[in-house]
């Protein structure tokens, strides 16, 4: 038993060393910028898991799941320890961003980006959509995407609500005019609808990033609606959401920024693609997970659902899935964190610092420098 015991522990520690040591990418050098804007900010990050229940929305039934009357919502949130205490009301509001996760995925998915922007000074929450996160009843259902941005305006209320209590550890915490979402693949579709969609918009968002989110079906009207930060970052060998028709209709968008990522998979946006890295292409996992669980939502016609033209909607097919064959060498994971990383903290730091000279070099890192500094990224700017 006691050898056994240390054969297990063994193990244990061997793959905690390669997960940590082996397979990592090149640091950058530490004279380039993005290096040191590639640092965690000054503060400590705390966070907490919380179980929200909207009852106003039930949660539609599909496959042998009957529903539910209402819509529970599984929520992480991050925060600068340093700057809130329960019971004594926040010195300064704080930024505030929402991460959406992809079909499939979890509340964690963006953990890397979540982590990184709480030490910078801002709260971060994301929640498991109830019938597209990876263990959503019967199975995960695509259609709902078309009910998630109602989700998002049930935390905000959720959120503000806690703002404006006394003693709790949110009171005076949250600045409702620097309110910003991201999202990765169907989590980027969600917030570019919750930013700028006719009918489901919610007006308090002030800025938006989607990470490789579909939106082929989406119209210059429907992006005319509003006007706010907008940014898209993207791979061109993305084998799951299509480069050309999904990537560059954003350049459309007026003041909108195109971050393209050269070798960077779609699945090697998320949080666990860094247990990834030994493969050739990360999508090869991604693409044999969602086409075995999309193809019963396949069977509907579904994207009606999401809005009409008059919404600047368009009932479009969708392009093909994972039809890349071979797929092509993807970057190291970690690597594509990191540039996602700088590209996603530089956007909200130009659009939400304090700091008018903070706003100006975050903004003139993301569009000039980062692209000079890194290889691998491109940036392009409908200056419109």
């Amino acid at each position: 038993m006691k050898r056994l015991l240390l054969i297990v522990v063994l193990v244990i520690v061997v793959a905690g060393l390669l997960l940590t040591f082996t397979k990592r990418p090149e640091p950058l050098d530490e004279s380039l910028e993005s290096a040191g804007r590639l640092q965690n900010g000054p503060y400590a990050v705390s966070s907490f898991d919380v179980t929200l229940e909207d009852t106003t929305r039930p949660s539609q039934p599909h496959g042998e799941f009957d529903g539910a009357d209402s819509r529970t919502l599984k929520t992480r949130i991050w925060y600068p320890s340093d700057l809130l205490r329960e019971g004594r009301p926040a010195s300064d509001p704080l930024p505030l961003l929402i991460y959406s996760h992809g079909f499939m995925s979890m509340r964690t998915g963006g953990a890397y980006m979540a982590e990184h922007m709480a030490s910078k000074g801002y709260v971060v929450a994301s929640m498991d959509y109830p019938l597209t996160n990876f263990d959503a009843p019967d199975e995960p259902y695509v259609v709902d995407v078309v009910n998630q941005p109602g989700d998002i305006t049930f935390l905000l209320d959720q959120l503000m609500s806690w703002h404006s209590d006394a003693g709790n550890l949110f009171e005076g915490a949250i600045d409702e005019s620097r309110i910003g979402l991201f999202g990765l693949s169907l989590g980027g579709m969600t917030t570019t609808m919750t930013a700028f969609h006719p009918r489901l918009h919610d007006p308090r968002v002030d800025a938006a990033v989607s990470i490789a989110g579909p939106s082929f079906t989406f119209t210059e009207r429907f992006y005319s609606q509003r006007r706010m930060p907008y940014m898209m970052i993207a791979s061109e060998i993305d084998a799951l959401v299509d480069y050309k028709a999904n990537a560059l209709p954003t350049l459309q968008v007026p003041g909108a920024i195109l971050v393209t990522v050269d070798g960077a998979s779609h699945t090697g946006f998320a949080d666990m693609a860094r247990f990834l890295r030994w493969m050739k292409n990360p999508d090869k996992i991604g693409c044999d997970q969602v086409k075995s669980n999309i193809e019963s939502s396949n069977e509907e016609t579904w994207f009606d659902k999401i809005g009409s033209p008059d919404e600047g909607v368009e009932p479009r097919e969708p392009p093909p899935l994972c039809e890349m064959n071979p797929l092509p060498k993807a970057m190291n994971p970690i690597r594509q964190h990191w540039i996602t990383q700088l590209a996603v903290a530089s956007f909200f730091e130009g659009h939400f610092s304090n700091d008018a000279s903070v706003r100006r070099d975050s903004l003139n890192f993301l569009t000039q420098t980062l692209p000079a500094e890194i290889a691998e990224v491109s940036v392009a700017i409908n200056n419109n």
